[in-house]
Formats: structure tokens, C-alpha cells, sequence
């Protein structure tokens, strides 16, 4: 007799970031967006985030996507910077239920996004247009239009975009930074997991549908019998499409789709913020005076702390700060 899925996981990861710079920087002003989203589908259970030196001043705002972001100052010279942050997370299934060949049609969601005089405004249009690292291209059109064509139903043909751009793509470890522009990464066929968030993304915008980029984590070491997954070096990456009418009461209208790992996302993808492009959801970005050359060391570890089916407890199992 096999064993029910589970339909919760509740995982543990810490993600710590550590810059060295040749000179010490004298003043610095950053911004972490670490925090784990809370949602139907997600809830942040525990987080901690430690800063070394320890800040002047420190707040935390959301922004206009609904992410969390803490804002720190440090005032005092220091040649090294320390942030980890860890975070207990109770992820939920979201598409146990999925029905892709059902749902609207590309064509369908394609004329509810096309702007109208006067109509209502459709928080979705905000993922339509080009951004900074997902610019509008003629070739990503051309190559997205075999997966969505107008008669298909939008959930089915974006799982097939899924899975040719990795069966078509290398993940190659190293063989871009983020700023490889998404057309040398679609002409080399080979990048990282942002890469093939940004290159879908372009695919379905120049398609003329909506998609947003989602950055967190990823348990890489699966439980016994469970195929590992790939990309979670540091933070992971991924995206949603926005299919109006899914009927699944935790995902609400957004497909969450990983291209790296050819998969929709389960129980093992911790959502920690999403938006545009990376460039919206930075795990850690500032503006500093002094420092001279600097070296970057990122560790992510993601463990499964349990999993199972029905209520689970919802006492945190660790004493960091909330």
C-alpha cells in the first residue's frame, strides 16, 4: 500500500551573503529582500535576519508588489558586510488540482489583456510590458508561438513552453551573470535559472500575456525515491502566468512554472518575492562610498524539516526572533 502525497512541507533554509571589500567603505544604505512571502499557499512560520556590522538605522517596508524589504544603514567603516537571514516556512500544494487542458484559451487571456478606453484596470497588465532584463523580441515571439498558439488552453501551452526551453537550453553553472542579455542566452542555448525565468517571460509578453518573475528557494535533495532538482546554488528562480480562472483556491490566478527544473513548482519551492524581473526582487543591492574592489560569497541551504498530509502543527520549531 503506497503512501498518501503529502499536501504540506514545512522547510528550513538560511541564506547568508557575505561581501569583503579591499578598502572599507565609510557609509552604505541597502536593501534585503529576504522575507518569505505569506499567502494561502505559504506561510512564514519563523525569520531572523542578522546584519554584521549591526545597522545605525534599520526599517522594513512593503513595496508596491506585496514583497517585504528591509532598509539598513551602516555609518561606521568596515571592510566586511554579513547578512544572513534564516527562515522557517510552511509551504501548502497549490496545484494538486491543476486541469491544464482546461481554462481559457491564449487567445482568450491575450483579449482580456489588450488595453480598451476606459475599461477597468487589470493589475495582471503590470506583467506585460518590457523591463529591464525582459526586453520585447521578435525571435522569442517566434520561438513561443509554436507552444501558444490562440486555440490552446493557456495553462497546457505554457507547461509546453516549459519544457522546450528545457529540453532546447543547457543549465550551465557560471556561463552567465545577470547582466547576459536574454537574446545571447536564447542564441548560446545555455544559462541559469534566472536566464530561463527572464527568457519565458519574454516569450509570453511578446506572446502578448502576462508573466511575473519569482525568486526563492529550492529543496535540491529530495526525499528517498524523488528525483534531485537543480538551482539552488543560491536563490532560485522562476516564474508565474497569469491565467484568469484557474479555480485553485491557494494559487489564485497565478501558474507558478520553473523551466530549470521542467516542473510546477510544489511543495519543495519557498516564494520569497516576485516581480517583473530580478531586477524588482534583489536579495541584496546598495549604494556605498569607499570599498574599492570586492569579492561576493553566497550560501543558500534549503532542509526539509517535515512533511504530511492533513493540518499540520503550526508551533515554529526553532527560537529565532520572529
Amino acid at each position: 500500500m503506497t503512501s498518501p502525497t503529502p499536501d504540506w512541507a514545512r522547510l528550513w533554509v538560511e541564506h547568508e551573503t557575505l561581501y569583503h571589500y579591499s578598502i572599507p567603505v565609510e557609509h552604505a544604505l541597502h536593501v534585503a529582500c529576504l522575507r518569505p512571502l505569506t499567502d494561502d499557499g505559504q506561510q512564514l512560520m519563523q525569520f531572523d535576519m542578522a546584519v554584521q556590522p549591526s545597522p545605525a538605522q534599520q526599517n522594513i517596508l512593503i513595496d508596491s508588489y506585496g514583497n517585504s524589504r528591509s532598509h539598513f544603514a551602516l555609518h561606521a567603516a568596515h571592510s566586511d558586510l554579513r547578512v544572513t537571514a534564516i527562515s522557517e516556512v510552511l509551504v501548502r500544494a497549490r496545484y494538486a488540482d491543476l486541469h491544464a487542458a482546461h481554462g481559457p484559451t491564449c487567445a482568450e487571456v491575450r483579449e482580456r489583456l489588450r488595453y480598451r478606453s476606459h475599461a477597468p484596470f487589470e493589475p495582471a497588465s503590470e506583467y506585460l510590458h518590457a523591463s529591464p532584463y525582459v526586453p520585447m523580441l521578435p525571435e522569442l515571439r517566434d520561438y513561443a508561438q509554436a507552444s501558444l498558439q490562440d486555440h490552446r488552453p493557456l495553462a497546457e501551452a505554457a507547461i509546453d513552453l516549459m519544457q522546450r526551453i528545457h529540453r532546447d537550453f543547457l543549465y550551465a553553472p557560471a556561463s552567465t551573470d545577470i547582466s547576459t542579455p536574454v537574446m545571447t542566452v536564447f542564441e548560446q542555448r545555455r544559462g541559469v535559472c534566472q536566464d530561463f525565468a527572464h527568457l519565458m517571460l519574454a516569450c509570453l509578453r511578446a506572446c502578448g500575456l502576462a508573466g511575473r518573475y519569482v525568486s526563492g528557494y529550492l529543496l535540491t535533495v529530495p526525499p528517498p525515491g524523488q528525483a534531485p532538482m537543480v538551482g539552488a546554488d543560491a536563490s532560485h528562480a522562476w516564474l508565474s502566468v497569469w491565467v484568469p480562472g484557474l479555480g485553485l483556491d491557494r494559487a489564485g490566478d497565478w501558474l507558478d512554472l520553473d523551466p530549470t527544473n521542467a516542473c510546477v513548482p510544489g511543495l519543495h519551492h519557498v516564494r520569497v518575492a516576485h516581480g517583473r524581473d530580478f531586477g524588482d526582487v534583489t536579495p541584496l543591492r546598495g549604494v556605498i562610498r569607499g570599498g574599492g574592489d570586492h569579492t561576493l560569497l553566497v550560501h543558500v541551504t534549503t532542509r526539509l524539516l517535515a512533511e504530511g498530509v492533513g493540518e499540520p502543527a503550526l508551533a515554529p520549531t526553532w527560537g529565532g526572533a520572529p
